[in-house]
């Protein structure tokens, strides 16, 4: 860029990432010599772009689209309430800013490539840009995929996962593969909406359809088992999705600009193949991109003492379990990544590759990896209450679960007990009612009873009292028939109210339900001991209507606050998360 009045560009975001980046304020546009920030003058220029982009930094009057000028900026309070603009984006594109990966996209007119906005790449001038909110839009406009940062391998945009309304519904069941599996006519019917009215809203929302959502998605699937497998180009069009070879073809040259077995080829020097010892020969080997910071300790050793004996195990450092997928069964390790910052570095062991998609998906949710921890910082690090433990565990996540239906069957059967009993009630069902896998893992053996199996239960025949038996058949049957769905696309308030009408199944069972089966990320267990326990080891009321109202300010984030308390230690050294009171309106007979 010609030089110009040198200022400062800051990027907000919690203390411990405030970052300068030095920039110019002029550059070169259409016409001559253009201001892009100007206040009026040539001096310094000191620019706030507000992280997370949810929030307008800067307000401009009477301005133009990008590449006009600008006659002032005024500078404004940052709010939720204003979506991040062109000008704030460029500016983090400027910057190289890994935190906006996932969030937007970048494309550039003059080559034809979209990128993130962390591109090592050199960032082109603001004439030239497009941003796009998704990788299928980019494509849909005609850009493809750059070489260098590769775009498509980016953490998730968080916003799908915390909002609630049809759209992001619709991006997570997508995501999870369902047009893949019934098209669009199914993901229509499972969202309750016309197909011409939903594609209508993603059009207008993430600038795709449904198809072109998934296509996208296909071509990252492909990608993915070109450079991991050695499997043929016809077996990988058909486990990626794609209805014919041709069409993988053409799909795979033009996001990629490059025929799948040049991909391949380019790919196979730095293949990544270092799973080491525990890689399994024949499996696939993934990296699994996250955003910093990560306290990837906190939720192996959640899920780690949790661990249903034969469906899973591990530890601190890993985490290994069986899952059910559309097509048939697998088994998932998962570390952290050694060689690389911001990975997990993942194992599948697949007995059908088209699983590959929903594999992923699951896992991605498990961890809660496409979560935005400067965010949750921002809001809470400031609190009083759990600013403290913010500052010393910055980016903890909210586990999720691979399975909604076995969440719930776990949620309801380790009522009023302890961790270490819930778990040992589940392990016993799955040692006598989970299907054995084709080939045992080390001691991973089975997979966790399915809904329909438990529905066929009598009461006498699950290790719990008959009143909580009779909750988790009756739960059982309305998920074998489809009346309640535990998935990603579930309508979170339309499942809480029919939860709530078994017997049974009260507040706190609901509720850690959408924390962790439907992934709310405002869910919250005002009547939960260790809640109750991290309150008052801080001073403060443990009861549940104290509990809520201190709450309200926490929002939308509760759940992420959820876990600062359960991390809090309490002088007992118990593990308390997961457990109700001893009196509670949800007693079971």
């Amino acid at each position: 860029m010609p030089a110009g009045g040198a200022g400062t560009v800051r990027l907000d975001g919690p203390p411990h990432f405030g970052q300068l980046w030095q920039t110019t304020a002029v550059d070169t546009w259409p016409g001559g010599p253009a201001p892009l920030f100007w206040s009026g003058s040539t001096r310094g220029l000191d620019a706030h772009v507000r992280f997370p982009p949810d929030g307008r930094a800067r307000h401009l009057t009477d301005s133009k689209v990008m590449g006009e000028t600008a006659t002032s900026l005024e500078p404004t309070r940052a709010t939720n309430s204003a979506p991040l603009d062109d000008e704030a984006r460029y500016l983090a594109v400027r910057s190289r800013d890994a935190r906006f990966d996932g969030w937007f996209f970048v494309a550039v007119t003059s080559t034809g490539i979209y990128c993130r906005p962390s591109c090592p790449s050199p960032p082109a001038r603001p004439f030239r840009v497009r941003f796009f909110p998704t990788a299928a839009a980019a494509q849909r406009a005609g850009f493809r995929a750059c070489k260098r940062c590769v775009p498509d391998a980016t953490p998730g945009s968080p916003e799908w996962d915390r909002r609630a309304d049809l759209v992001g519904r619709a991006m997570r069941l997508i995501a999870d593969g369902v047009v893949d599996r019934d098209g669009v006519p199914g993901l229509a019917r499972r969202l309750g909406y016309s197909e011409r009215h939903l594609n209508r809203l993603l059009l207008a929302e993430v600038g795709a359809g449904p198809l072109a959502l998934a296509r996208a998605q296909r071509a990252q699937t492909a990608r993915v088992l070109l450079e991991t497998t050695e499997l043929r180009a016809a077996e990988i069009a058909f486990a990626a999705g794609f209805s014919s070879v041709r069409q993988f073809n053409e799909t795979v040259q033009e996001v990629f600009a490059q025929a799948p077995m040049a991909l391949r080829a380019r790919s196979n020097a730095k293949r990544d193949t270092r799973g080491g010892s525990w890689a399994v020969p024949g499996s696939i080997v993934l990296r699994l991109a996250y955003r910093l910071p990560f306290q990837p300790a906190h939720v192996f050793g959640f899920l780690a003492a949790r661990a249903i004996p034969g469906v899973e195990e591990g530890d601190l450092e890993h985490y290994r379990r069986t899952l059910c997928l559309p097509h048939g069964s697998a088994v998932a390790e998962l570390r952290v990544h050694t060689r690389a910052e911001g990975y997990l570095q993942c194992v599948l062991c697949l007995d059908d590759v088209r699983d590959l998609t929903a594999a992923v998906r699951r896992l991605r949710r498990l961890f809660d990896l496409d979560a935005d921890p400067v965010a949750v910082t921002e809001a809470l690090g400031a609190d009083a209450v759990l600013g403290p433990a913010v500052t010393a565990m910055p980016g903890l996540r909210t586990p999720g679960h691979v399975d909604g239906d076995e969440l719930a069957f776990r949620a309801v059967l380790g009522q009023q007990v302890s961790v270490a009993g819930a778990r040992t009630v589940a392990g016993r069902i799955a040692a006598e009612h989970g299907r054995k896998l084709p080939d045992a893992s080390g001691s991973l053996t089975r997979l966790f009873p399915g809904a329909a199996v438990i529905a066929a239960l009598a009461p006498d025949e699950l290790p719990m009292p008959a009143g909580r038996a009779r909750a988790v058949i009756r739960l059982a049957s309305l998920l074998a028939s489809g009346d309640v769905v535990l998935d990603a696309g579930a309508d979170r308030d339309a499942v809480a109210e029919r939860l709530l009408a078994i017997d049974g199944i009260g507040p706190w069972t609901v509720a850690y339900i959408r924390l962790r089966a439907l992934g709310d990320p405002d869910a919250f267990l005002p009547s939960d001991l260790g809640v109750r326990r991290a309150l008052e080891a801080r001073g403060l009321p443990g009861d549940p209507r104290s509990a809520v109202s201190l709450a309200e300010k926490w929002r939308p984030w509760r759940s992420y606050a959820l876990q600062y308390l359960w991390a809090t230690p309490v002088s007992s050294g118990r593990d308390t998360t997961d457990r109700r009171p001893t009196a509670r309106k949800e007693q079971v007979a």
